[in-house]
């Protein structure tokens, strides 16, 4: 059985003294390397890791191009970081310092549609569970890997789940943030069963016509919408009604675990991007469910922690806490190792507490190593 615990108190940062000797990259990788470090947008000049600056770079893999940010030594274990909707690699800024220190090789890249990353034009369709699994599975295989360490939040989670459950031998052991395993059900589709549960002005509901959330969004602009999202703090579903999310005057403060400069960062790369591909993500929740059903009872085999605040919407969504906490969860992830549910922390898990998630990490997959 799992361990499920709330906790109040940090877990005890983990230091390491010894990191893995470096070992010589192949002649073509090495080139590979040495061509595309790239820096994608101006960062914030405190985001240092241990050992050096974050490097990026760009990857092309299953039809797109990937932007790349990474972390610690090379020949280092790998731990993949995959982020969610409305966010980044730049999520994951004070993790890949602390995985890099530890001895990892931390490796964040923007998902298909986001940021630095190709975001491809076929619309919802090219956005499938199938599609940015490939990309994963491609960015692995670009990584000279056969199996990585992964962590991932939100949107990465739902993602990952599926890694998971189409590629288990790609994965040594996985880190889930916010978003517990979903397993399909034959019966009704998921977009379809939200909204018969909290009908059309459900965000996920409201995601749905093509164009509709983008120009909601415009309205309101780009800095608001993000400072929206960052600072909801409501125990339950998030409504966006088809009448207007609000002025585009109203002034919402930042919770305190995110700056000026970490939402000027995300706001001048959604500038630029535009939110369709995160969007797609949420539209392409039926298709993906139209080509999953081979996978229909199947269960997650890789060994997994999994963490959640008591303030996340998801982990107040209609049954969640029921099926993490009453064995539903347990019976379709068996390697389920431990549950932790932290007290008074909303969805963005990794960002508000950022020291903590960076101890739960590497203790869980120093288990692995």
């Amino acid at each position: 059985t799992p361990r499920v615990r709330s906790t109040h108190t940090p877990v005890r940062p983990v230091a390491s003294s010894h990191i893995p000797p470096s070992k010589p990259l192949p002649q073509r990788a090495l080139l590979l390397l040495l061509c595309s470090i790239v820096s994608p947008a101006p960062l914030p000049s405190r985001e240092m890791a241990s050992d050096g600056v974050i490097t990026h770079r760009h990857v092309d893999v299953n039809g797109v191009r990937l932007h790349v940010a990474e972390a610690g030594p090379a020949g280092a274990p790998v731990v993949l970081l995959l982020h969610g909707f409305p966010q980044l690699w730049y999520t994951w800024r004070h993790q890949m310092p602390a995985l890099a220190a530890a001895g990892y090789r931390a490796v964040a890249p923007d998902m298909r549609g986001y940021g630095d990353s190709d975001a491809p034009s076929g619309g919802p369709d090219q956005y499938t569970a199938l599609h940015v699994v490939g990309d994963l599975v491609a960015l692995i295989d670009s990584l000279g890997e056969k199996q990585v360490f992964v962590v991932a939040h939100d949107w990465g989670a739902l993602i990952a789940w599926s890694l998971c459950l189409f590629r288990p031998d790609r994965v040594k052991a996985l880190v889930a943030l916010s978003v517990a395993f979903n397993p399909r059900n034959p019966a009704v589709k998921p977009v379809d069963g939200f909204r018969a549960l909290y009908g059309d002005d459900y965000y996920v509901c409201r995601f749905q016509e093509p164009g509709a959330a983008e120009a909601e969004f415009r309205r309101l602009g780009t800095e608001l919408v993000l400072r929206k999202f960052f600072a909801y703090r409501t125990p339950g579903p998030l409504f966006i009604p088809k009448s207007g999310w609000g002025s585009p005057d109203e002034e919402v403060p930042l919770p305190s675990w995110i700056t000026e400069e970490d939402i000027k960062y995300y706001t001048t790369q959604f500038d630029k991007s535009g939110f369709t591909g995160g969007l797609n993500y949420y539209r392409a929740l039926n298709k993906t469910w139209d080509l999953t059903s081979p996978w229909t009872e199947a269960k997650i085999t890789v060994p997994t922690k999994f963490i959640v605040g008591d303030l996340d919407l998801t982990y107040n969504t209609a049954g969640a806490q029921d099926f993490i906490n009453k064995g539903g969860f347990k019976k379709f992830v068996p390697l389920l190792d431990d549950v932790v549910i932290m007290k008074d922390v909303t969805h963005f898990i990794n960002e508000e507490k950022p020291k903590e998630i960076s101890a739960h990490i590497i203790n869980f997959i120093n288990k692995f190593n």
